[in-house]
């Protein structure tokens, strides 16, 4: 495609619209012959110190809001346009994806993740067209323009051309709001989980958090909303937002009874076998069937639907061996943790709780401590190990950990996750349940510069064996 045709509100010169481009990248690394290179402005440094590089890999243009001296022609567009152009560039090549397809955006700090996958599943349980962007699908939780497009485009092209409906739920970030990478999309509905301590580190106070994702929830962005309002983030966001509203609370369902098989409930007067397990995957399949709802699918049909729900990997992981249970799970943030400890407290009240878990390098550090509280007033033995220590050192980020620790619990550190876990197993007797927290579905461990192979799942059943 002609540049021409894809700036195609810019005014640029006639030799320089003739360039052929085949795709959109923010990268310079992965730059080459065909290739439009956006320099986008960093928080350590801005791209257009990569543009030379951008342009020596094969490059035909660059376009940013300053102006460089490069062997290719440079596009020079105001900052406040450049987000909304690089969006627009990235959907005219592609094809417009996001028009052939419903689109759901869900935001919040814990369950984005679950309900968007739990929402997929369930609309191809109904036999629509279904799929999910967000942590298990792509490195960002929200994809930068040029990968999301991408993204859309691969998907829809393999959806089934017979069926009438098409779906694509997107895990939505405060980073990706207040970095506009989903300027452009028009979100049938977006929907709200909660908001709990998290990314303070780039958004500063609750409040500016709490905006940032509020920004979703307004006729830019969405025809309607989704809102979770037992959260009291959601019960203001309910009040703030001029979109209709369905609100959810845990007041919708009846006769819960949950176990390690799966849960049952009463939805709208309709029974719901759900295969998924945790009490807190109530609350998210409460979100994933309400957000189907406000959809206009009968919600007989949905009740009906979930039993061929797919749990979420990652998410409440149960696995077994010698007589003990071992939980996999994702939580990582205050919120999550003390929601998942307690629901496997009321699923096990009989044996012990071992939790092995520890905190992200390069991240919020104010909730380094609190998680270790909640851990330990709600295990019987708690492990602080290393998750992702990234450029940290993995014992400042165990210290700042165990500073939150009540004085008397059983505590162990140990640093290395593979023998943490086999700790943890050790420790076992029959009855117990071990708790393996923070990385959930992640198959590697970031440690400085190297990323290696880790799988908490795969060491687990190692171990177990």
């Amino acid at each position: 495609m002609q540049l021409g045709d894809i700036l195609d509100d810019v005014s640029i010169d006639v030799a320089t619209s003739s360039l052929e481009i085949d795709r959109v990248e923010i990268d310079s690394r992965v730059c080459g012959p065909g290739a439009l290179f956006f320099a986008m402005p960093g928080t350590k440094k801005h791209g257009v110190a990569y543009a030379r590089e951008a342009v020596a890999l094969g490059a035909e243009c660059v376009v940013g809001d300053v102006s460089a001296s490069l062997d290719a022609p440079v596009v020079v567009v105001p900052s406040s346009q450049l987000p909304a152009l690089l969006s627009h560039a990235s959907a005219t090549l592609t094809g417009h994806p996001e028009t052939r397809a419903t689109l759901v955006g869900v935001t919040g700090t814990n369950g984005k993740t679950s309900v968007t996958t739990i929402l997929a599943s369930l609309a191809r349980a109904l036999e629509w067209n279904a799929s999910s962007i967000g942590t298990l699908t792509n490195e960002r939780t929200t994809p930068a323009p040029p990968e999301l497009y991408r993204t859309l485009a691969s998907m829809v092209a393999g959806f089934d051309a017979t069926r009438a409906q098409s779906l694509i739920a997107l895990e939505v970030s405060s980073h990706a709001l207040d970095q506009h990478r989903v300027d452009g999309l028009r979100f049938c509905v977006a929907a709200f989980t909660n908001l709990s301590h998290d990314h303070l580190d780039y958004h500063g106070t609750m409040e500016q958090y709490f905006e940032t994702k509020a920004s979703l929830f307004t006729s830019e962005f969405a025809k309607r909303a989704v809102v979770w309002v037992d959260d009291p983030y959601g019960e203001r966001l309910a009040g703030l937002t001029t979109l209709p509203v369905t609100r959810v609370s845990r007041g919708d369902v009846h006769d819960v009874m949950n176990s390690l098989r799966g849960s049952t409930f009463f939805w709208r007067d309709h029974l719901v076998n759900s295969p998924l397990v945790g009490d807190y995957n109530v609350d998210n399949a409460l979100m994933a069937m309400s957000i189907m709802s406000a959809m206009g699918v009968d919600d007989a049909e949905i009740a009906n639907a979930m039993r061929e729900v797919t749990s979420v990997p990652g998410r409440f992981d149960v696995m077994y061996g010698r007589d003990i249970t071992v939980i996999v799970d994702y939580a990582h943030t205050p919120e999550g943790l003390e929601r998942l400890l307690r629901d496997v407290r009321s699923l096990q009240p009989e044996g012990r709780v071992i939790t092995v878990f520890g905190a992200g390098g390069d991240r919020d550090r104010s909730k380094r401590p609190e998680m270790g509280r909640l851990a330990t007033q709600l295990s019987d033995v708690t492990i602080v190990t290393s998750d992702n220590p990234r450029s940290e050192a993995p014992d400042d980020i165990i210290d700042a950990v165990m500073s939150g620790c009540v004085s008397d619990a059983q505590v162990v550190r140990e640093s290395d996750r593979r023998r943490a876990i086999g700790l943890a197993l050790e420790k076992a007797s029959t009855g117990d349940v071990v708790v393996i927290a923070g990385k959930g579905h992640e198959a590697t461990q970031t440690v400085g510069d190297v990323v290696l192979p880790f799988d908490d799942r795969a060491v687990a059943k190692e171990l177990l064996r």
